[in-house]
């Protein structure tokens, strides 16, 4: 998606934001806006011009001269289009101008105005005008403060009548409400200024200093409780199922049992829960299987009788 540096009245930087790639990166389609701009100023044409006939004209009821012997060519009425004073032959006369434009060419020509002022970094975007009071001069400041030289189009809301009123005395600036943006209008002018609210389609902004993120992750890591799920010395299953370093013992949940490592079951038992040692294992109610239990009783008599 296209992205614009969002700047203040003072020109100063205050982030980045990242247009709508539907309004503003698509490809230029420049038949569609020929046409929808032709149709746009054919709409304006009022139609009125009309010419009398020699019907509407007044006068000319009368045959001028007698039909023969005088020597000219026949005539029967002095409101002849031939004659001064006479009606207009083939003249204008009221009609409407007025082309039908589909709705979906419309906005592709917008589009596509908007993608071309884009591409050419032809759009800005100002976060907020704050113009407390009407003043010409500190429009004036503000469009030197963003580099504006030529001639702009500045989008407003309808309720920014203090913007309005501030810059409707430039001859170089043209004010158009959100609403009522067009094609031509973009393309007649050379920089198309934004405000932040009145940017059409999505936008998403970007903070221009993104530091704030690895500190939120270090205190969330932070807030992690130092005990396990069962307590002191127990740690929770990972997703991979390696063993945690520093908790050898598996925990099955389902049985309540611990397997230590090198027992006969436990390189086939998944580890619901690892513990530390078996005290800790055994503080949360988990027990060594029958098997392991006997086989340390056998291992502990045998040790004895030596």
């Amino acid at each position: 998606m296209p992205s614009v540096t969002l700047k203040n009245v003072s020109g100063k930087d205050s982030g980045t934001l990242e247009l709508d790639g539907e309004m503003f990166g698509t490809q230029p389609n420049v038949p569609v806006m020929h046409q929808v701009v032709t149709a746009q100023l054919a709409h304006r044409r009022a139609g009125t011009q009309s010419t009398k006939t020699r019907a509407e004209v007044s006068g000319g009821g009368r045959k001028p001269f007698k039909q023969k012997g005088t020597g000219n060519a026949r005539q029967g009425s002095t409101r002849a289009p031939h004659f001064s004073g006479g009606g207009v032959a083939l003249g204008p006369k009221p009609r409407k101008y007025d082309q039908k434009t589909p709705k979906k060419m419309i906005k592709l020509a917008l589009r596509s105005a908007l993608s071309d002022r884009a591409n050419e970094g032809k759009v800005l975007v100002v976060d907020s005008w704050n113009f407390d009071a009407p003043s010409t001069k500190s429009a004036v400041a503000a469009l030197g403060a963003l580099g504006i030289e030529s001639s702009v189009l500045i989008v407003h809301r309808r309720e920014d009548i203090n913007l309005v009123k501030s810059f409707r005395n430039l001859q170089s600036v043209q004010l158009i409400e959100v609403g009522e943006l067009n094609a031509y209008d973009v393309l007649c002018n050379e920089i198309i200024v934004f405000a932040k609210d009145t940017l059409p389609g999505e936008v998403t902004e970007t903070d221009a200093k993104p530091a704030a993120k690895p500190a939120a992750k270090k205190a969330s890591k932070a807030a992690e409780p130092a005990t396990g799920p069962y307590g002191d010395g127990s740690h929770a299953a990972t997703e991979d199922g390696s063993e945690p370093k520093g908790f050898p013992i598996k925990g099955n949940a389902d049985s309540m049992l611990f397997h230590v490592p090198g027992s006969r079951f436990y390189n086939q038992t998944v580890a619901e829960a690892w513990f530390a040692t078996e005290e800790a294992a055994e503080a949360a109610g988990f027990s060594k299987p029958a098997s392991q239990v006997d086989t340390d009783t056998d291992t502990d008599e045998k040790g004895d009788e030596s």
